[in-house]
């Protein structure tokens, strides 16, 4: 019987509160409940493009502004990636994804080494007001890096559009996630010459 690759992460600090639940072998479902609208649909469009099953309910102080909560959901969700992945025994373990959306390219290449690090090169035009500090989006990578222990390098080929921009981002996230976390059924063992991860 297949082992279920399932993971559930509560964080409570004085800033935040979050419940999440993630199955990596799902069906791209998401019910995600957080005061950041924007921010939901960027992790909507992850689960459904990953085919994972997300179900998240957060809330934070977000009347001091949007740092804390976003952070700490990318420690959370990083975390769930780690737990669920358990010894990472037979996966790909590399994942590569180009994305686009209308004028937006966006190339994620994530490793699950085990080694933290976080390459992004990501310009958003700044002409427009955004409904969403989209300067945090790093924040939240490196937090989810970190946690995940994954080496993940997020690049921006090229966009006008912030909101196209992120979800490509986004969307490529999914993508490449959902490849390095697939089972290969030729590798009986851990995919490293150290035998560990």
């Amino acid at each position: 019987m297949k082992k279920s690759r399932k993971a559930e992460i509560k964080r409570k600090t004085k800033e935040t509160e979050i419940l999440l639940k993630l199955n990596l072998d799902g069906e791209g479902r998401s019910k995600i409940k957080t005061p950041l609208g924007f921010f939901n649909h960027l992790l909507e469009s992850f689960a459904r493009h990953g085919l994972f099953d997300l179900e998240l309910n957060a809330a934070g102080d977000v009347e001091v502004g949007e740092h804390h909560l976003v952070e700490d959901l990318g420690i959370t969700l990083g975390q769930a990636f780690n737990r669920a992945m358990d010894v990472r025994k037979g996966i790909n373990r590399f994942g590569l994804s180009l994305v686009p959306m209308d004028e937006a390219l966006a190339r994620v290449v994530v490793d699950l080494s085990g080694r933290p690090c976080l390459i992004y090169q990501v310009e958003i035009p700044k002409e427009k007001q955004w409904e969403f500090d989209v300067n945090l989006v790093q924040e939240f990578f490196r937090a989810f890096a970190n946690n995940a222990g994954i080496s993940l390098h997020i690049r921006l080929e090229y966009g006008t559009d912030y909101h196209h921009s992120l979800e490509a981002i986004f969307k490529a996230l999914g993508k490449a996630m959902a490849q390095a976390v697939a089972i290969n059924p030729r590798e009986p063992s851990v995919p490293s010459s150290k035998g560990k991860l």
